[in-house]
């Protein structure tokens, strides 16, 4: 049924100026508002600050019912709720982060008919509540945030995507719905109208953002582009947003800025909600300089002034590079756009900073051995998800992926039993077909084939972006270094000198810590390691280490481990050091031995091995890591350890299961504390 504000667009403006403060939609947003007010279906493809909200928001106030709006952004989501719940629209949002009885009050009051937006996590569809309620529901409309996550061909695909068309499959046909993204190519634009089907109409805007300047530095190290952001950050007008590509090093570069006067933060996946969401507050407000972040910050957050947007790491795709950068300058003004590319090639050729990269499109789908080891365990009996990680060595995204593609495939179907999901092999199924992933692995190299061709080309790089994404705009952009902006490089100077000093010390400062436990209630405490497995003197020494029992550790570790164990109790006395016991090599002991003389104190011989088992660095999942040192330790001195302090050393932390196994069996012994220290902590790679 047609709403009547849909052929009003004088009367439409008048109640926009009244809930949103606005005067007049973009003729875009009113075309895709109208359509959706006579039940239509809309793609709408622009760039990042158009206004895409909107064009979901208003018409959701005029439906009768409820409107669903999925978005894998939480933080997008947090900020849209509130912001709606300033203007007096009832809102709220569905999410892994809400404590569970704040998710089922959020359910009762949709279907109770007392909210007119509910945004969700495309992950909690999952979830049997929600499966239930939204079918009892009086759906107004469904929206698809950030729609390309719907197409294997778009750069952020994530299965559980694939469930909402699904219910979109369900609805009336008069029902609207809306897929909006500023990120998609020919080829996945089409995907998306396949999929979404019935008559779908799409609007596809101008993409080129004519406030930018883009620069591309070229380095030859890690270092160049630490030294260089550590020189010229502050000079740069505003504040912003810094990406690396791992986790690790947001703390690396924010901690390294910080050590020379720049006021960063560092924000990542794996921090808590509650740290989260204070750097997300920080960000709005300006708090800092910049923030340093993984990709998980800045998608969907309304701040309209961030002033530059840097990339550590080149990006796999311009999908995903011109996503990121959309972050910067939403309110028009300058906004500068840098690139740091590693240039420096390895003995295949193949560029430092696109190894990443590679590793990421090469491990995106496991190997077609495992897919048919997944089957052959489902044809002996059912299995649920954990099952079949620890039956196959899988990853916890692993085992999603693979399980998606063959309920996609029609080889297994999910069942439930005694309240548990399942996963069941048909006899009568197709054969395992792999030729499609291999297809999506070319096109994705393809993609980082052109993301280099970015960095290499000559032309402007604003309009090499927006012909990669179909933008067949025939304006004319010169803001870039190979225009108009002058280019930009590292200087090797005296300056430079003196920060190569100050970066080596910064390096060697760093105690990065080991969380072994999320749990509430756990025995055992957080503890640190003296470096990164990655340096080059951590690595090598632990190598000579395995090789020759005779070995003596370098004084400078052996002191950087005597800081660790110092960040952690700088001034309380402990009894004595002790160590986790190896199968192989004895490096833990000797590490405990050295650290307990530097102390003063007797190094103590606790535990040993029992059982066999599998070398930790063959599993590949927490839960398969966790079970394999399950009991596989046994206490040798139960009265040197009840009712004292120990220190207890490691040779490294990649997972934490073996050093937890080994500290919760001395604290239920009655160790009164334990302080776990390490000469390493691993990062993702390295082993």
């Amino acid at each position: 049924m047609t709403h009547a504000l849909a052929e009003d667009r004088n009367a439409a403006e008048q109640l926009l100026k009244e809930k949103f403060g606005f005067e007049r939609f973009h003729d875009h947003q009113w075309e895709a508002i109208s359509r959706l007010l006579k039940g239509e279906r809309v793609l709408m493809i622009e760039r990042t600050g158009f206004g895409k909200s909107l064009c979901f928001q208003f018409p959701a106030l005029l439906l009768d019912g409820i409107t669903i709006i999925f978005s894998p952004l939480i933080a997008l989501m947090r900020d849209q709720v509130a912001g709606l719940r300033r203007r007096g629209i009832p809102a709220e949002c569905l999410n892994s982060e809400n404590p569970p009885e704040e998710n089922d009050r959020i359910l009762r009051a949709a279907l109770a008919g007392e909210l007119k937006i509910l945004y969700i996590a495309p992950e909690r569809q999952e979830n049997e509540l929600w499966s239930a309620a939204a079918h009892q529901m009086k759906i107004a409309m469904v929206v698809i945030d950030e729609a390309h996550t719907v197409s294997v061909w778009g750069h952020d695909f994530r299965p559980s995507f694939r469930r909402i068309i699904g219910l979109v499959g369900l609805l009336p046909p008069d029902t609207p719905v809306l897929a909006v993204t500023a990120t998609a190519t020919p080829r996945v634009q089409t995907d998306i109208e396949r999929q979404i089907g019935g008559q779908l109409i799409t609007l596809r805007g101008d993409l080129l953002r004519d406030n930018f300047r883009f620069h591309v530095i070229e380095v030859k190290s890690e270092e160049e582009k630490m030294i260089w952001l550590a020189r010229h950050i502050d000079s740069l007008p505003g504040s912003g947003i810094i990406y690396t590509g791992t986790r690790s090093d947001t703390s690396r570069y924010a901690g390294w800025l910080r050590s020379c006067g720049v006021d960063a933060e560092c924000y990542n996946a794996g921090l808590e909600a509650d740290d989260r969401k204070t750097v997300e507050h920080g960000l709005m407000e300006s708090r800092w300089k910049c923030i340093v972040s993984t990709n998980a910050l800045g998608m969907g957050i309304d701040k309209n002034d961030i002033r530059f947007v840097v990339h550590t790491q080149i990006p796999s795709s311009p999908v995903h590079y011109y996503q990121e950068i959309g972050r910067a300058g939403r309110d028009g003004l300058p906004s500068d756009i840098i690139l740091f590319f590693n240039s420096s090639k390895d003995s295949h050729g193949i560029p430092a900073d696109c190894r990443l990269p590679l590793s990421f499109i090469n491990n995106a789908r496991p190997s077609r051995e495992t897919y048919l080891k997944v089957i052959a365990e489902l044809r002996e009996a059912l299995l649920s998800e954990r099952e079949l990680m620890m039956k196959c060595n899988l990853k916890q995204t692993e085992a999603r992926i693979v399980k998606a593609d063959l309920l996609d495939q029609g080889i297994v179907i999910e069942v439930k039993i005694n309240n548990k999901k399942v996963y069941e092999y048909q006899y009568d199924a197709p054969e395992l077909d792999t030729s499609s992933f291999e297809e999506l692995r070319r096109a994705k190299l393809k993609d980082l084939e052109a993301m280099v061709g970015y960095v290499s080309t000559q032309g402007s790089r604003m309009e090499y972006l927006c012909r990669f994404l179909g933008d067949a705009t025939d304006r004319q952009f010169a803001g870039c270094d190979n225009t108009s902006e002058a280019k930009w490089s590292v200087e090797h100077d005296s300056a430079y000198d003196d920060y190569t000093a100050r970066l080596a010390a910064f390096e060697a400062s760093g105690i990065p810590e080991l969380v072994l436990s999320k749990a509430k209630k756990s025995p055992v405490e957080t503890g640190a390691a003296a470096g990164r497995y990655r340096e080059t003197a951590i690595r090598t020494a632990l190598s000579e280490s395995r090789k020759n029992p005779l070995y003596t550790f370098p004084e400078a570790l052996l002191q950087r481990l005597e800081n660790a164990f110092r960040s952690l109790t700088p001034e309380e006395p402990v009894a004595g050091v002790t160590f986790v016991p190896q199968r192989e090599g004895n490096t833990s002991e000797r590490l405990a031995r050295e650290l307990a003389q530097r102390l003063g104190l007797p190094c103590l011989s606790t535990l040993r091995c029992v059982g066999d088992r599998f070398s930790q660095r063959e599993l590949r999942s927490a839960f398969s890591k966790k079970d394999n040192v399950a009991g596989a330790f046994e206490l040798l001195r139960p009265d040197i350890v009840e009712g004292h302090k120990l220190i207890l050393v490691d040779d490294f932390c990649d997972s934490g299961a073996t050093l937890l196994e080994a500290a919760s069996l001395l604290v239920n012994a009655g160790a009164m504390r334990l302080v776990p220290v390490t000469l390493a902590k691993t990062e993702p790679g390295d082993l």
